[in-house]
């Protein structure tokens, strides 16, 4: 029994030990693999082979072309590191700079003609210096000149000539260390200085195979796996599929040494070789770098089949006319305050008020348009153009954050954002541009402190500012209705208004749009012009008459006794649906009472200037409003009954009733459409 007991546990140990060295070495190869596959291998050299051409060594140090935009004049850049992330091959770069890539505002300062094979380097380090090999098209001469030499008579576009560098602002000149590549490409065994000792050196790619890649014509650089290592008492296979898109085979060759050699030995080897890269069909990985793109056209826009088509695309609202007709005084006067600021460098505030609709935006955007141009012309000196829009806030303290964020690209809290505005504009400044502030929808800045508001009339006053601030407002005496006086007096004299348009000037603008196109009659034409000139003079609600009138006439053309042109009949149908919704029929057939709170409700707004009050502020109005009709005022409970039912029909936008006669009350219709079924009663 103790020999049967001593043989069986003698083979059961020898049987756990080997159980236990083929487990740890399974599990080492896969850890060794999985740590290699993961780590980026760098190389000296690799081999780009293209369909019908001999293959390329591409060396590091060496120059070359980068597919870009422009066939003709592909980007130049130096190689300065080659490695691989996993399945990909990067090539790390420093980039030179062509003519064509410079600002053309730019190339004065560089005091010559540049020549046309004349190339600089460039110093930014903002730029993305990764790119994927599959983008160099083939090696380049780059050749130092000194700055006295001349450049050589030469047609060769593989040959370039670098003198001076560039870094976005200057131009320097560049040492020729920084520029020449080496005589002679590095030594493929050479160890890359991105591998741990204990790891084996990466092959060169001088001799990779190439294999064909779906259907370009570029293929991947492979590492060469003719010079690994050949000792090996087994082969583990595997394969990775990542998402049906790219499939990876490798060959992991494992060299298992005797256990007298091991004894002997601190070391084991392991090496893994990347075989081939089979690409499989299946949904594109996204690059790790990628760059959000609109996707082009497969078709092309349509054109407009006929004339009323075409006069439908030109009076859209957001189709943007060359110059804009009826408002040229106001061009004027907006274009000469901001201009003789910019070219003074002082600072000021004008306040631009008027009626929506009649044109005090786009007007604004024009001046602005023409000034930068004159600034590209070197007419006036350069400045920075900035717009917010109180409408699109959640809360007035957010301008700071955005005038911060769009002046120097940085993001802080509205707090922060106040002071570190409020130190930029005290101080003086090297070389400080001018910056031209365009606020919209001023009324909703409104705080109860009026700080935003004073902040913002109050930094063009100081000494080193240099900031010109334009503010758009749809009520004239804003300044005076909500304004506490220190808010006011820092706003100044410098008003503009922009009056309603008139009836002649709202034909005017159809016409120019139209340019010449004869697709209305003019009596049609003049009957829209005095129906929206009569109710508010908004030049947009009559683009979208004159807009739904041809898509009437469009649909009406089967009549025989149409003439093919828009008439009366269709503009008034047009007008009738415009002026005859659902919410105008509501507000005709609502009570008495329920139509005096909509005409408070107004009344209120304008005595504010705001587009929002409380009950309680427009309870007050109503009841003004009661004794001038000779009503009997109605009580609280009453005046909250109307207002809930006007809430209940959507003509109205209100808070939560448990708020009582503190909460606020917003129109949700427009106040023309108000005033006009009011006034056909």
């Amino acid at each position: 029994m103790e020999v049967l007991y001593h043989f069986f546990h003698r083979n059961l140990e020898e049987l756990l030990k080997c159980i236990f060295r083929s487990l740890l070495v399974m599990f080492w190869c896969f850890e060794m693999t999985r740590f290699e596959i993961l780590m980026p291998v760098c190389f000296s050299s690799f081999a780009i082979s293209v369909e019908g051409l001999s293959k390329i060594i591409i060396n590091t140090g060496q120059d070359i072309f980068i597919e870009g935009c422009d066939e003709d004049n592909p980007y130049v850049a130096k190689v300065t590191r080659l490695y691989e992330n996993g399945q990909q091959m990067k090539a790390v770069v420093q980039w030179f700079i062509r003519v064509s890539e410079l600002p053309v505002n730019k190339l004065k300062l560089l005091g010559r003609e540049p020549h046309p094979q004349e190339i600089f380097y460039y110093e930014c380090r903002n730029c993305d210096n990764e790119v994927n090999v599959e983008s160099i098209l083939r090696p380049v001469k780059v050749k130092h000149l000194d700055s006295n030499d001349p450049f050589p008579d030469s047609a060769d576009k593989d040959t370039l000539y670098v003198k001076l560098s560039w870094d976005s602002k200057v131009f320097r000149v560049v040492n020729s260390t920084v520029v020449e590549s080496p005589a002679e490409p590095a030594p493929a065994s050479s160890p890359p200085s991105c591998l741990k000792p204990s790891l084996p050196m990466s092959p060169s790619c001088s001799q990779s195979a190439a294999t064909p890649r779906g259907p370009s014509r570029r293929v991947l650089p492979t590492p060469d796996h003719a010079i690994m290592h050949k000792a090996s008492l087994g082969e583990v296979g595997f394969s990775i599929c990542c998402n049906g898109f790219s499939q990876f085979s490798f060959k992991t060759e494992i060299l298992l040494l005797s256990e007298n050699a091991t004894k002997n030995s601190h070391h084991h080897f392991l090496t893994v070789s990347l075989i081939f890269l089979q690409i499989s069909p299946g949904t594109p990985q996204t690059p790790r770098h990628a760059t959000p793109s609109i996707p082009i056209r497969s078709l092309q826009t349509q054109q407009p089949a006929n004339i009323l088509e075409e006069a439908r695309a030109r009076l859209h609202v957001s189709s943007v006319p060359e110059s804009l007709p009826c408002r040229e005084q106001e061009f004027q006067d907006i274009y000469s305050f901001v201009e003789s600021k910019i070219v003074d460098n002082t600072g000021g505030c004008m306040y631009i008020s008027g009626v929506p609709g009649t044109g005090k935006t786009a007007t604004v955007h024009e001046v602005i348009r023409c000034l930068q141009h004159a600034a590209d012309m070197d007419e006036i000196p350069s400045f920075h153009f900035i717009e917010i829009n109180g409408m699109k806030m959640t809360d007035p303290h957010q301008a700071y954050v955005q005038i911060l964020q769009k002046l120097t690209g940085q993001k802080a809290t509205p707090d922060h954002a106040a002071v570190l505005l409020e130190k930029r504009f005290s101080n003086l400044a090297p070389r400080k541009e001018t910056i031209v502030l365009l606020v919209d929808e001023l009324d909703l800045l409104w705080t109860r402190k009026q700080n935003v508001m004073y902040n913002l009339f109050e930094w063009p006053a100081r000494r080193h500012a240099r900031l010109v601030v334009l503010t758009i407002a749809n009520t004239m005496d804003l300044p005076e209705r909500i304004m506490i006086n220190r808010v006011a007096s820092r706003l100044g004299l410098t008003r503009m208004s922009f009056q309603p348009y008139s009836f002649k000037q709202l034909q005017e603008i159809i016409m120019s749009r139209l340019n010449k196109l004869k697709a209305f009659e003019e009596d049609a034409l003049q009957l829209v012009s005095r129906k929206v000139a009569a109710l508010s003079g908004d030049a947009r609600r009559c683009l979208d008459i004159c807009r739904r009138a041809t898509e009437i006439c469009e649909h009406s053309a089967a009549d025989p006794s149409s003439t093919g042109l828009v008439g009366m009949s269709h503009v008034m149908e047009a007008l009738n649906e415009m002026f005859s919704s659902a919410y105008i029929t509501a507000i005709r057939c609502a009570s008495t009472q329920e139509q005096l709170f909509l005409r408070a409700v107004i009344t209120e707004f304008r005595r504010l200037g705001l587009e929002e009050a409380t009950f309680q502020q427009v309870f007050v109005q109503h009841q003004a409003l009661c004794r001038i009709e000779g009503l009997k005022p109605i009580g609280v409970s009453e005046g909250l009954a109307v207002c809930q039912r006007l809430g209940a029909c959507r003509l109205l936008l209100l808070e939560p009733s448990h708020l009582g006669v503190l909460q606020r009350i917003r129109l949700n219709v427009s106040q023309d459409d108000i005033f006009y079924a009011l006034k056909a009663d």
